[in-house]
C-alpha cells in the first residue's frame, strides 16, 4: 500500500508566522524589510525577487524533502494555477502540480487540449483539484448564477466530455450543459495520459459526481468519525457504479519537537488576532455542505484557543489565522505522524498537507514528520504491513 503526500502552494500570499497577519511572503501587503518576494535590497529597492520565484522555492523544498507534488488553490485572490503551473515545472523535475479549478468556466473540449499539452511539456505531472464552488457571493464573482445541485450537474456533464474527447475523433455528447459534434484531440496530444481528477464536495450531488469521474475524492479534515462515514459513503457509491474510489484528506500541521511547543504557536496566534479579525473569519452564508460543516467546528464566541480544540491535537481554529479550512493538526512530531497513521487506518490514501510559513514547514514536516510514518520514496510512504 502506498501513500501520496501532497504540499500546499501558496499561490494567495503567506504570513511570516501563524502570528502575523501581514501576508509578507509575497506582494499582497506592503514592501517592508521582511518581506520575501518581493523583498528590499541594502538600498532600500526592490530586489528583484518575484513572487513566482518564491513558490519555484517552496516547490523545490518540498520535492527536495519527499512529497510527490504540490496544490495550487484557486480564489479570486489568487494568480491562475494555470499560469503558474509551467513555470513551476521548470523549476522542479518530477513534481507534479495540482490544478485547482471550478469546470464551469472553461469549455471542456478548450480544457482538454490545455490539459494534454501541458501533459506533453511536463512529461505526464499534471493534477486537477476539481472545485464545484460555494455559491453565494464568491460564486457571483465568477458570474455564476447556477444553483448548488446544477453545478455539481455541469461539473459531472464536463468531465464526462473531457474524458470523451480525449479518446480520440468522433465524440459526440448531447447533454443539458454541453453539446459537442464529432470532437477529438489529435492523435499527438490524445496519446498523453488524462490527468488524474481529485474531486471536492460533501453534499450529495457532489458524492454522486466523484463517484463516477474521480480517482481521489477530497475532504478537508473533519472529526474522524465523522470523515470515516463520508468516506465510506463515497466508497459505496462508487462501488455500485462498479469502481473503485480512493480518499484523500487536506490538512494543516503544526508540528514541533514537543506538543507544548506546538500548543504555544497556536495559543500566540489565537492571541494576536483583533475582535475584528475574529469577527469577519465567522464566515458568512454559504451553499456549500463542505463549508458550513467546517463553521459547525467553532465557537463563534470563543475567547481562548482552547476553546477551540475539538479532539486530542485537533484544533479548530487555523481559518481564525488564515484562510481555508478550520480544523488542524497540532502536537509533537510523533504525535502529528500518529493523527496522520490514524487517518490511514481509517480508509485515507493520500494527504495534502500544510503549514505556516510554507517554505519553512515543508522543510520541517517532510523531515520530521513523513519519516515516521514509514519509508518514504519521492513522495510516496510505503506503509507497514
Amino acid at each position: 500500500m502506498t501513500i501520496d503526500f501532497y504540499w500546499r502552494l501558496p499561490s494567495h500570499g503567506c504570513h511570516g508566522s501563524l502570528r502575523d497577519t501581514a501576508y509578507d511572503r509575497g506582494d499582497w501587503s506592503p514592501t517592508g524589510t521582511r518581506n520575501i518576494a518581493p523583498g528590499l535590497d541594502r538600498n532600500g529597492a526592490d530586489d528583484g525577487f518575484r513572487y513566482v520565484d518564491h513558490l519555484g522555492a517552496i516547490a523545490k523544498a518540498a520535492e527536495s524533502v519527499g512529497f510527490i507534488g504540490g496544490l495550487i488553490p484557486s480564489f479570486p485572490n489568487t494568480d491562475d494555477p494555470w499560469v503558474i503551473s509551467p513555470l513551476l515545472a521548470r523549476e522542479t523535475k518530477a513534481f507534479r502540480f495540482m490544478i485547482a479549478f471550478q469546470p464551469g468556466f472553461l469549455n471542456p473540449v478548450h480544457a482538454a487540449r490545455m490539459s494534454a499539452s501541458l501533459q506533453r511539456a511536463t512529461g505526464g505531472r499534471t493534477v486537477f483539484n476539481i472545485i464545484t464552488g460555494g455559491g453565494g457571493p464568491s460564486q457571483l464573482w465568477w458570474g455564476d448564477s447556477f444553483s448548488h445541485d446544477d453545478r455539481y450537474g455541469r461539473t459531472t456533464e464536463f468531465l464526462d466530455v473531457f474524458k470523451g474527447v480525449w479518446g480520440g475523433e468522433g465524440f459526440s455528447y448531447d447533454g443539458r450543459f454541453y453539446q459537442v459534434r464529432d470532437g477529438g484531440l489529435s492523435p499527438l496530444l490524445a496519446r498523453e495520459e488524462i490527468p488524474e481528477i481529485w474531486f471536492s464536495g460533501s453534499s450529495d450531488a457532489a458524492l454522486q459526481s466523484a463517484a463516477k469521474h474521480a480517482d481521489y475524492y477530497l475532504s478537508w479534515l473533519e472529526p474522524f468519525d465523522q470523515l470515516t462515514d463520508k468516506f465510506a459513503r463515497v466508497k459505496e457509491r462508487t462501488a455500485a457504479l462498479g469502481g473503485e474510489q480512493k480518499c484523500a484528506v487536506r490538512v494543516d500541521l503544526v508540528a514541533r519537537p514537543t506538543e507544548e511547543e506546538a500548543w504555544a504557536e497556536v495559543r500566540a496566534g489565537f492571541e494576536s488576532l483583533s475582535p475584528e479579525r475574529r469577527r469577519q473569519a465567522r464566515g458568512g452564508p454559504t451553499d456549500s455542505v463542505g463549508a458550513a460543516r467546517q463553521q459547525a467546528l467553532k465557537p463563534s464566541e470563543a475567547t481562548r484557543y482552547d476553546e477551540l480544540i475539538v479532539a486530542p491535537n485537533l484544533w479548530g481554529g487555523f481559518s481564525l489565522l488564515r484562510g481555508g479550512p478550520a480544523l488542524g493538526i497540532v502536537g509533537s512530531y510523533e504525535q502529528c505522524a500518529a493523527r496522520l497513521e490514524e487517518l490511514i487506518t481509517r480508509g485515507t490514501d493520500a494527504f495534502i498537507l500544510a503549514g505556516t510559513p510554507h517554505l519553512e514547514e515543508a522543510y520541517r514536516v517532510g523531515e520530521e514528520v513523513l519519516p515516521l510514518l514509514g519509508r518514504r520514496e519521492s513522495g510516496v510512504l510505503q506503509a507497514a504491513e
